[in-house]
């Protein structure tokens, strides 16, 4: 059998350690006081103490530190109960059943492993161990039961197995473990050592890590990206921690590590987007069959509270660019206002619900993937109220009047746009044969402006300065701009209940080289 009894030292019910392996062949069984199989070899094990304790040591492991006191009570034995309470043996030896008996040569090599109780094994071993001692165990046999199974061991209970894994020498963990005084409240140290957002956090305990690195194929060690400023190693294991402390489930880990991989590209530009001092930060905006899968909300408050999912998967982004890439307020981060998306903006798009392509498609990917696509946003989501629009050109002029206030109605041609269609004004595109190319195109339309009406002025000192307007002509003057560069600045998504005729808009940050671009990524570990 693959199960191999390790080298240990217990402590009996007298406080005394007891070794293995010792100077005597050994038995040595593994019990739970509970398990009623194990109290049915209980007898005899007390038997083999009397008939063969001269010639070789007994032990039994007891998985609760009350099993030694009840055991003892009930039996008398004439060996030591040892005290496996904290579950290490029982792990290390890699048994899921109780009673394992374990009988080891004097160098601690098995010989025999018994699972259970079947009578025919356990005789067996009796007449074997009598052969080599001369002396026979006071059995009757033909009283016991031919076959009794076993109990489920305490090392595979899944709330304690996790633990016994993490505390293994095989622990797949590497990150540094922080011991906190026993008076110490875990949760204010979080708050004090600055790993906290400012909302309370989930202790990233070993065993809740492991739990959260379930739902991740890659190597935990894997190194995902470098996150500026810091250019801190993102490990599969440190999203996992953070992910934990955000409050994620494990099946959300192939979201949060795409998600890593698209912000730390140049593309993206996360550091300059935590360090500007207009507030920006990422929006998450997913798709495909991963958004079923993992519960996450497109329709009703998608952009709000309430769903696990959107919030904890983008509160785990965040908190990664923080501790691992140590972009903290005060520090490199120097958002003059702060932004409430930099607690967490991550929502799913109602692929189901739009009549036109989805936006990972627009994007490039095939329907049936599962992407993750990352904007850098100021501010939203910003409402677009239009209950009365009966047509696709009124609703669309709508849009984009309420776009031009991006940054600031003089402000063109400086940033983009996330625009959120909801399901009524979806509908109401779609009665007029509106495409998203329609929209884009009637935003563009309402928006252009002479250049001579964009100069600053006493009304507004933001535009285009005076002095640059002096130096054109007359013609340049009258030359219209759209608010937007192009027409691929406004993205489009569809989110929201099916009732309500108020849209959505956030506001961009610079885009282009010296700003940030937009990311898609594959979910690649699905």
């Amino acid at each position: 059998m693959s199960m191999v009894l390790p080298p240990f030292s217990l402590k009996n019910g007298r406080g005394e350690n007891i070794s293995f392996p010792s100077t005597k062949a050994t038995l040595t069984c593994v019990v739970k006081e509970d398990c009623p199989t194990c109290r049915e070899v209980m007898p005899l094990l007390v038997a083999f103490g009397h008939a063969f304790g001269a010639d070789l040591d007994l032990h039994i492991l007891s998985q609760t530190e009350a099993g030694i006191g009840v055991l003892e009570d009930a039996y008398s034995p004439p060996f030591s109960m040892l005290d496996d309470a904290s579950l290490k043996v029982s792990f290390a030896s890699d048994i899921d059943t109780v009673p394992t008996l374990f009988y080891s040569d004097v160098q601690g090599r098995p010989l025999t492993t018994l699972v259970g109780f079947v009578r025919d094994e356990w005789q067996q071993l009796a007449a074997e161990l009598a052969d080599k001692t001369g002396q026979t165990a006071a059995i009757d046999w033909e009283v016991l039961p031919q076959w009794r199974p076993g109990c489920g061991s305490l090392s595979v209970d899944p709330a304690i197995a996790d633990r016994l894994r993490a505390q293994s020498q095989n622990s797949p963990l590497r990150a540094r473990r922080i011991e906190i005084g026993s008076q110490d409240d875990e949760f204010e140290f979080m708050f004090d050592q600055g790993f906290s957002d400012g909302l309370p956090l989930v202790p990233p305990t070993p065993e809740r890590v492991l739990r959260m690195l379930a739902g991740s194929s890659r190597d935990p060690q894997e190194v995902l990206a470098l996150m500026p400023p810091n250019m801190g190693e993102v490990t599969v294991e440190k999203v996992a921690i953070n992910a934990v402390m955000a409050g994620c489930k494990p099946e959300y880990m192939p979201v949060i590590n795409t998600i890593v991989q698209a912000i730390c590209t140049d593309a993206h530009n996360i550091h300059g987007v935590m360090a500007t001092t207009m507030g920006a930060s990422p929006v998450v905006v997913v798709n495909g069959p991963i958004r079923e899968q993992i519960g996450m909300n497109m329709k009703l408050g998608a952009l709000g509270q309430g769903n696990r999912a959107n919030a904890t998967i983008g509160r785990a982004v965040r908190l990664l660019i923080r501790n691992v890439g140590g972009a903290q307020p005060g520090g490199t981060e120097r958002s003059t206002l702060g932004n409430p998306m930099k607690f967490t903006m991550c929502f799913a798009e109602w692929e189901e619900r739009n009549p036109w392509s989805p936006l990972h498609v627009d994007r490039g990917f095939a329907a049936e993937d599962s992407v993750v696509s990352v904007f850098t946003m100021t501010s939203g989501p910003s409402l677009i109220v239009d209950q009365d629009s009966r047509t696709g050109s009124g609703l669309a002029g709508t849009m984009g009047l309420c776009l031009e206030s991006a940054f600031n109605p003089k402000a063109h041609y400086a940033t983009d746009c996330l625009l959120v269609v909801v399901p009524e004004h979806v509908d109401t595109f779609v009665r007029d044969n509106y495409s998203k190319s329609d929209i884009r195109r009637r935003i563009q339309e309402v928006t252009a402006r002479p250049i001579k009406a964009l100069v600053a002025d006493e009304i507004s000192g933001t535009g285009i300065k005076a002095s640059v307007a002096a130096a054109m002509s007359a013609e340049a003057l009258e030359k219209r701009l759209p608010k937007f560069r192009s027409d691929d600045d406004i993205h489009i998504v569809v989110a929201g209940a099916d009732a309500g005729k108020f849209s959505g808009a956030f506001h961009g940050w610079a885009t282009g080289e010296i700003g940030s671009m937009p990311v898609s990524r594959k979910i690649e570990e699905l």
